[in-house]
């Protein structure tokens, strides 16, 4: 069923996982928040053909940059007991 050159999760660490989930998530919004920006806004849905492959190419370019950030307030090590416990601005 699966071939010898599967991707095996002995190979990939933890942060090379989040990193790779966490960038999926970030990419599909700022996808999202650029298209519905710009189809939402008449003076730019009129500029659509040039701006929607624009909104692609930067939430690719953004995408790794944001995800480092996320990624670390992911691992509870980073964190310590006290500070899971207590949380912070963005999750209360």
């Amino acid at each position: 069923m699966f071939s010898k050159h599967a991707i095996s999760t002995d190979r990939i660490s933890t942060d090379t996982w989040l990193k790779i989930m966490c960038g999926l998530m970030v990419n599909a919004m700022l996808f999202g928040v650029g298209i519905v920006t710009t189809l939402s806004v008449p003076a730019l849905a009129e500029h659509a053909k040039y701006l929607i492959p624009a909104v692609v190419v930067a939430s690719f370019a953004l995408t790794p940059f944001l995800v480092g950030f996320f990624a670390r307030r992911m691992r509870i090590r980073n964190w310590g007991v006290k500070g899971w416990q207590k949380g912070d601005l963005i999750s209360g």
